[in-house]
């Protein structure tokens, strides 16, 4: 399959495809895997990459549609590598229920983003802590991995994080006008009218003239930036813009790729866009059924107890997001007057929402910043 990269370059087919859920893009660490279960009754997974004990423990945490495999891509020098090589020696990922190595998102469930901060994320850190024992756990989140960990350290059903970095989204969810009304109407027009409780990037290969098929083919209309329709299909999943969720140039020509994109962001669970059309008319994390009894222990309002977090965070996201806009920036605006100093902002020239993790020269403009705060404001 050919394609165009930034609109322009016409991409070569490579030799060898890129194994999914590949772990060979660490290929000098220790890797074991640590399953484990959730209240609620879903298995999950958190993956090691160790090369020697070490005091800090960093735990990666991809968003929805995506999975670990984010952070440990070979066709980059990815992000779990950089860690290792920045004397960070036992780096951990988690798969939580959005992540596209499990089923869960292509299943007709109802999940939102209040049970992964019930459930998945304080399961994860138990287990985690079984292995690490006391030692500093310091969280780098993306997408709705951040947004969810940061409700679960707000609402107290994770503690003891030495320092967060979230990418693109926090508490203050803030969506481009196109995106709005995409929320307003998918979750229903999907369901109802489509018959499907998930978006794939891969419908273009749905059997030709089927539903998935004829909708991949209408987005691609829309789209002719690049000829890759998973691409095309990211964009019209999430965020508004061509391409939405990265810029083409900061991508490497193996990674903008029709399997390779699906791979890496995968199927998308209707029922979260519900949550987030909630989020954003409110202006800030909420619950999304206040009155169903097995989110009890979860505020209303997941800001309430935002002054008492000690945790310092990192907001960070590109200056060209077209999926949470400038969400993190009025979040370090909120978070900066309740805990003046706290916590801190970082704006990267020339990037969009995800590819300040999967940017092919994201080691050299992002994690830098990364590795610098972890180590002024988490470590001793």
């Amino acid at each position: 399959m050919k394609g165009i990269v930034g609109g322009t370059a016409p991409e070569e087919e490579m030799d060898t495809p890129i194994p999914r859920f590949t772990l060979d893009g660490v290929p000098d660490a220790e890797v074991t895997l640590h399953p484990f279960a959730t209240g609620d009754g879903l298995g999950l997974k958190l993956t090691r990459f160790r090369r020697e004990d070490a005091d800090d423990v960093v735990l990666l945490i991809h968003g929805l549609t995506s999975s670990s495999d984010i952070f440990v891509m070979p066709e980059i020098r990815n992000l779990a590598t950089y860690l290792l090589d920045a004397g960070f020696g036992d780096v951990w990922t988690l798969d939580f229920r959005m992540s596209s190595h499990f089923p869960y998102n292509t299943e007709t469930r109802d999940d939102t983003l209040d049970d992964i901060a019930l459930y998945d994320h304080p399961a994860a850190i138990e287990e985690l802590r079984r292995h690490v024992g006391e030692r500093r756990i310091h969280v780098i989140a993306h997408c709705l991995g951040s947004l969810s960990f940061t409700m679960a350290l707000f609402a107290g059903t994770v503690g003891r994080i030495a320092s967060m970095v979230a990418n693109s989204v926090a508490l203050t969810p803030r969506v481009p006008r196109w995106a709005k009304v995409k929320l307003a109407f998918a979750a229903t027009a999907f369901e109802y009218a489509l018959g499907l409780p998930y978006i794939d990037p891969r419908f273009s290969e749905a059997p030709p003239l089927t539903r998935r098929w004829l909708l991949a083919r209408a987005v691609s209309l829309f789209h002719p930036e690049c000829r890759e329709p998973s691409c095309h299909m990211q964009s019209f999943m999430w965020g508004s813009g061509r391409p939405a969720m990265y810029l083409h140039r900061n991508l490497a020509r193996e990674t903008h790729r029709h399997h390779r994109l699906a791979d890496l962001n995968g199927a998308t669970g209707i029922s979260y866009y519900r949550h987030i059309r909630k989020m954003v008319a409110a202006g800030h994390a909420v619950r999304h059924a206040p009155d169903d009894p097995r989110h009890d222990p979860l505020p209303a309002d997941y800001r309430a107890g935002a002054a008492e977090v000690m945790t310092p965070m990192l907001l960070l996201t590109g200056d060209r997001n077209r999926v949470f806009t400038d969400s993190n920036i009025r979040m370090h605006r909120m978070l900066d007057r309740l805990a003046p100093g706290r916590h801190e902002l970082a704006v990267v020239p020339g990037y969009g929402h995800i590819d300040p993790i999967i940017g092919k020269n994201a080691h050299l403009d992002v994690y830098p910043k990364i590795v610098d705060f972890i180590k002024r404001r988490g470590v001793g």
